[in-house]
């Protein structure tokens, strides 16, 4: 489904989002990139967990999916303040995405099978990509680096979750 980017120690794979923010040092929105990477790296590990239907995977599907819905439950509600300083645009995005987010968990609750889940964790890693863009380019600007790229990629590669 994901190409060949498949490695022989899937632990590899998650490993590569294993980071932490610089207390005092982050912005928000590094922050919350990291938190997006957490929860993504939690329902990763937790659908390579046992198998499919085994009442022990199940619950630690249940678990990463619930801590996953509680972190787009805090964006939701920061996004729907009156003083939100997001502009309007990305802020009935990020909206719209919450509400799929919401739907979709209580699907994957319903069934948490490892195809429903990878979808929340690939949204996840796509937003998180972008705040972590956000925040190089909030700190290269803060200390006067003007040799930021105009259009930075965004990483391409993605977190293989299947054994």
């Amino acid at each position: 489904m994901y190409g060949n980017t498949l490695m022989s120690n899937p632990q590899t794979q998650i490993s590569k989002y294993e980071r932490t923010p610089e207390v005092g040092l982050g912005t928000p929105a590094n922050t919350e990139g990291w938190a997006l990477l957490e929860a993504a790296k939690r329902l990763a590990s937790a659908i390579m967990h046992g198998e499919e239907n085994d009442e022990k995977t199940t619950k630690l599907r249940k678990t990463a999916l619930r801590l996953n819905w509680r972190l787009w439950t805090i964006f939701q509600a920061e996004l729907s303040t009156e003083d939100c300083p997001v502009p309007d645009e990305i802020r009935l995005n990020m909206l719209t995405l919450c509400k799929f987010v919401d739907k979709h968990s209580v699907g994957c609750l319903a069934n948490p099978t490892a195809n429903k889940i990878r979808v929340l964790i690939d949204i996840n890693r796509n937003i998180a990509a972008g705040l972590l863009q956000v925040a190089e380019d909030d700190e290269a600007a803060q200390s006067g680096d003007n040799d930021a790229p105009e259009n930075p990629k965004v990483p391409s590669e993605r977190l293989e979750t299947e054994a």
